[in-house]
This record gives structure tokens, sequence and C-alpha cells, in this order.
């Protein structure tokens, strides 16, 4: 009769410890989403709103104001990779709430400053805030569901590019509305409280949650975990370098670069900012899908899939007429984008093992900080205040860019297959 209470107990323990660990797991995806919300916002909404406003308040062209991702991605490129390496430090949960502060404080100051310059300097801020906040959320996500990295990361990211398509109609009416000062303050505040209340609950799993998560058969599935100098002496990490050098750079380039070609098709700025929602939406939604997609077709196949459609939907952009068209090129535009977010960190995992995947995919995001921007966002508006605004030329050359990428993305192979060249 004892013995069996004694059972009756342990299952008892087991069953709330697996409730537990469920809410836990919960309440860290809850939390990794909702820390991306605001940093989603101010990166791929707010510049496209403003961007018109800084033109004519600071009499630069549309060169200048497309650069504004430039800052943006050299920011990723070199803290990435020191997020990466000190979330190992200091914890996931502190480099979140370091994330939110320095993105909050510095979007209240925004609407405060008179020239472009200083409006750069925000734009590398949000880069420095994205990689504390960015980094912490994959890694945490990807710890609490070995079996579903795609999917995961994915939602992650769907919350990261989703975000800016319902705000920048609500942001561009507060702009109109408020002005830059009030309006930023709002943001900055809002930001700040959101992400300093959810950071606490990024926490990897504890070892014993690990292995009942089923921590030791991800690491079976995965194979062995490469070192970071192991990773940086095989073909597949300087493929998805490079993939992400050019796929990044065509993708974020139209962050900017949808108004102001809907304003110079002739649309009002109201009109300009559905492109912008639509890029907007595609960009999230997109996130999830191919997260989703890349757990059962492979990585490989939905990479390269969406960076075909994206290079076609460029090429094709400034040939074809009407809001809904262009609306629709720029989406496409965006799930390519999208895409590129989604499923690099689960073929990050893939090939290189989840032990030092925050400092390895913070080098592979090198390419996005130090390259994409030039090659993307600054050479486009140069390009278009040399022609007069040809877009036709820009979004051609991005358009190859895409494609080359999906050429690039066909080499990548699973680890097992890898070897240290």
């Amino acid at each position: 009769m004892q013995s069996g209470n004694y059972k009756i107990n342990d299952l008892v323990m087991r069953k709330r410890g697996i409730m537990q660990i469920a809410n836990k797991s919960r309440a860290a995806l809850i939390a990794s989403c909702a820390a991306m919300f605001w940093i989603g916002t101010f990166v791929f909404g707010l510049p496209g709103v403003m961007a018109p406003y800084w033109q004519e308040s600071f009499g630069v062209g549309r060169g200048a104001v497309s650069q504004m991702p430039l800052w943006v991605m050299l920011a990723l490129g070199v803290f990435m990779y020191v997020s990466g390496k000190y979330q190992e430090i200091f914890g996931h949960a502190r480099m979140a709430a370091l994330g939110a502060v320095i993105m909050g404080l510095s979007t209240i100051m925004l609407g405060h400053y008179h020239s472009i310059a200083w409006v750069y300097f925000w734009a590398f801020t949000m880069g420095v805030a994205s990689t504390f906040l960015y980094i912490p959320s994959l890694t945490v996500v990807q710890r609490w569901y070995p079996h579903r990295r795609g999917l995961v990361t994915g939602l992650v990211n769907l919350i990261f590019g989703l975000s800016a398509s319902p705000m920048s109609p609500i942001l561009n009416k507060m702009l109109s509305s408020m002005g830059p000062v009030t309006m930023t303050t709002i943001l900055g505040v809002l930001a700040l409280i959101t992400g300093l209340i959810v950071a606490p609950f990024m926490r990897v799993p504890e070892e014993q949650v690990s292995q009942t998560a089923g921590q030791s058969s991800q690491q079976t599935a995965l194979g062995r975990s490469l070192t970071v100098a192991e990773a940086l002496r095989t073909r597949n990490f300087w493929l998805m370098w490079s993939s992400w050098a050019l796929a990044g750079g065509a993708g974020f380039a139209m962050v900017t670069l949808s108004t102001l070609f809907g304003l110079r098709m002739g649309l009002s700025m109201d009109q300009a900012v559905i492109i912008l929602a639509a890029y907007g939406l595609m960009n999230g939604l997109s996130r999830i899908i191919s997260g989703y997609l890349s757990d059962h077709i492979g990585r490989k196949a939905t990479m390269c899939m969406a960076f075909f459609i994206g290079g076609c939907a460029y090429i094709l952009m400034p040939h074809l007429n009407g809001i809904v068209l262009w609306a629709v090129m720029a989406a496409c535009v965006a799930f390519a984008f999208g895409t590129l977010f989604a499923v690099s960190a689960a073929m990050a995992t893939d090939c290189f093992g989840m032990k030092h995947f925050g400092v390895i995919f913070g080098l592979i995001f090198t390419a996005y900080g130090f390259f994409a921007g030039p090659l993307g966002p600054w050479l486009g508006g140069k390009i278009l205040d040399l022609t007069q605004g040809n877009f036709t030329v820009v979004f051609s050359y991005l358009g190859v860019f895409y494609l080359m990428a999906a050429v690039l993305i066909m080499f990548v192979s699973p680890q097992k297959a890898e070897h240290p060249v």
C-alpha cells in the first residue's frame, strides 16, 4: 500500500514538473517575441514614415535618407558578435534588458535632433539594441524548443518583422497629429517599459530541465557542436556569410526605398505608406511561414525559393503600374528578407551545433553589418541621386543580389556532410 502511494506521489511530482517546464517554456517564448515588437517597429517602420519629414526638415536628398539602414547594419556587424559572446557571461535576460534601455532612451531623444547626422546616430543605437535583443531571443527559444527550431525562430522573427506593418500607418498619423517630439517620447517610453517587463522571463532552461525537454535528443540530432575556429574553416560558414551580404542588402534597402518609390510614382504619403505596410506585413508573416516550411521541406529549399521570388519581384516592380501591384512586389521582396532571418538561424544550428550558436551566428551577421549596408541602402541611395531617381536601375541590381544569394545557398550542406577546409 505504501509502495503504491509512493508511485502515485512520484507520478504527481512528475506531472507537476512537466507542467512547470511547459509554463516556463511558454513564458520564455512569449517574452522573446514581445522583446522584438518595438525594435522591429523602429527598425522597419519608423525610418520609412519619417523619411519625407527628415528630407524636408534637414534639407537632404533621397540618398541621405535611404542610408539610414546602413547605420543599423553597421551596428549589427559590430555588436552581434558581442551579444553572442557576452550573453554566455552575463545571461540572456540581462542582455535583453540592456537592449531595451538603449532602444527606449535613444528613441525618446530622436524627436529632439536637428540634423541627419544625429538621426544616423539613432539608427546606429537601434542596431545595437537589436543585437542585445535578437541573439538572446533566438538562443532562448531554440533551447526550450529543440525539435521545433525553425518554427520558434520563425515566430520570434514574425514579431520582429510584422510589427512594422500595423504600426506604420499609426506612426504616420502620430507624426502628423502630434509632431516628432511627442511621438518619439511616447514610443520610447512604451518600448522601455515593455522591454524591462519581459526581459526577466528570457532565460534558458536549467541543465536538468534541458534534458527533460529533449536537449540530449537535440545534441544527437545536430551532431557535435563546432567551435568558432572550426566553423570559420568550413565552406558552410562562408556561403551563409556571403548570402547575408547580398540578400541582406537587397531586403533591407526596401525599408526606405518603398515610400520614396511611391512618392516618385506620384502617390501621396498616405498611399506610399501602404507599400511600406505591405512590406512590413510580409516581412513578418514570411518568418513564421518559412520557419515552418524549413522544418518540413528543408532549409535550403525554403531559402532558395524565397530568394528567387524576391529577386524576380525587384526586377519587375518598376515596370508595373498601380499601388496594388507595387505592394505585392514589395511583399515578395519582404518574403525573401524575412526568410533570410527566420531560416538562417536554424540553418546555422544545423551546420555548427547549438553550443556556440550565438557567437558563430554573430560572426555570420558581420556580413550583414559591414557589407549589406554599403551594397544595398547606401549604394542604392547614391544611384538614385546620380540618376535623378531612376528606380529601374536600383531595383534591377538589388534583384540580381537575391538571385545570387539563392545560388550560394544551394551549396550549403548539413554538418554531417561538412568538413573543414
